[in-house]
């Protein structure tokens, strides 16, 4: 709370308490305390409190029949934007996550070969040109924010098929650490969430070690430690998606299944624990190779995959909506992160 100089009805010089712009628990769920615009008649009264402007979020890179840049904006609302020229090196099966509050970062990829670069997104969704990537070049890997304002890329195969459990951590202002020894069993074509406001998860993908589909996951501590494997809830899959929604919750969903031959639109709920649930009945067109973020400070979407532009948005509640029909170019191997103030 501070004080500020104002005027009363009779032109009386008078202090006026407003509140700071601090984080505050508001209905058992963390976020920003809404600041009230004071008018400039000279009164001292307060105008209608200005709605937050919610976080939003970007798909950005993948195939159609060649590997693309192009982005797509989701407002706070959950409404996708045409597509935005692309910047940096075209590539697919890349991996991005929020870092800084209000930053997203899109890392490593395959474009005519397996990278390491990456590409920031500023607080209004401007990407910028690639970063010299740092750590081992790799793709069909994954990533998530954690600790509040950090983020972690992790596990991926390189383009002599040799599958990781390596991670890189990504600070609050964007920078790419060296490899980190993995752990955990080597995986790739996996995805990952952010959960219980400052930890991750990673799950699901191929089993490096034998090539069968998993449903195994790794948690990730708010400090970025990377844990054992849990063992594995659900149908195992590959190819899916995961984000963020309700604050401190995440879902997976979508994918495909090798010994089952095709794509699925089943989910998997994670608790604000990291306790995954089991498949829940899914919901619009099975698909693979999608993305998803989160946004609205609450809620999340997927969106695309198998060369389609439907998206389903996903309630605080973690219920999937049907699809909606795509805006953009439909395709596949694409990245998702949140940006902007949640």
């Amino acid at each position: 709370m501070r004080r500020i100089v104002g005027k009363d009805k009779k032109g009386r010089t008078v202090l006026i308490n407003v509140p700071s712009y601090d984080d505050m628990y508001i209905n058992n769920q963390f976020g920003p305390q809404i600041a009230l615009a004071f008018s400039s008649n000279g009164s001292g009264s307060a105008s209608t409190p200005a709605a937050a402007s919610g976080q939003k979020a970007i798909f950005g890179y993948g195939f159609t029949s060649v590997v693309v840049s192009m982005t797509n904006l989701v407002s706070n609302t959950g409404v996708v934007a045409t597509d935005t020229t692309g910047v940096g090196t075209a590539r697919r099966r890349l991996a991005a996550a929020g870092y800084g509050t209000d930053k997203a970062i899109f890392g490593y990829g395959f474009s005519s070969t397996d990278v390491s670069i990456t590409n920031l997104v500023s607080n209004t969704g401007v990407v910028a040109t690639d970063t010299t990537g740092v750590g081992t070049a790799r793709y069909n890997l994954a990533a998530a924010g954690y600790g509040t304002d950090k983020a972690i890329f992790g596990f991926g195969v390189d383009i002599n098929v040799i599958p990781y459990s390596i991670t890189n951590l990504v600070s609050n202002t964007g920078v790419v650490a060296t490899n980190t020894t993995g752990v955990g069993t080597v995986k790739y074509y996996l995805a990952a969430a952010g959960y219980g406001t400052d930890k991750a998860i990673f799950g699901y993908g191929i089993n490096g070690l034998t090539s069968a589909d998993s449903s195994t996951t790794n948690k990730v501590s708010n400090t970025g430690v990377v844990a054992t494997d849990t063992t594995g809830i659900g149908t195992a899959r590959v190819a899916l998606a995961a984000a963020g929604y309700g604050t401190d919750k995440a879902i997976f969903g979508y994918g495909y299944s090798f010994p089952l031959g095709y794509s699925l639109s089943i989910t998997n709920l994670v608790s604000n624990t990291g306790v995954v649930a089991t498949d829940t009945t899914g919901v619009g067109t099975a698909r693979n190779e999608l993305a998803a973020a989160a946004y609205g400070t609450d809620k999340a979407i997927f969106g695309y995959g198998s060369n389609l532009s439907i998206t389903n948005l996903v309630s605080n509640t973690g219920i999937v909506a049907t699809d909606t029909t795509g805006v953009g170019t439909g395709r596949y191997g694409l990245a998702a992160a949140g940006y902007g103030t949640p």
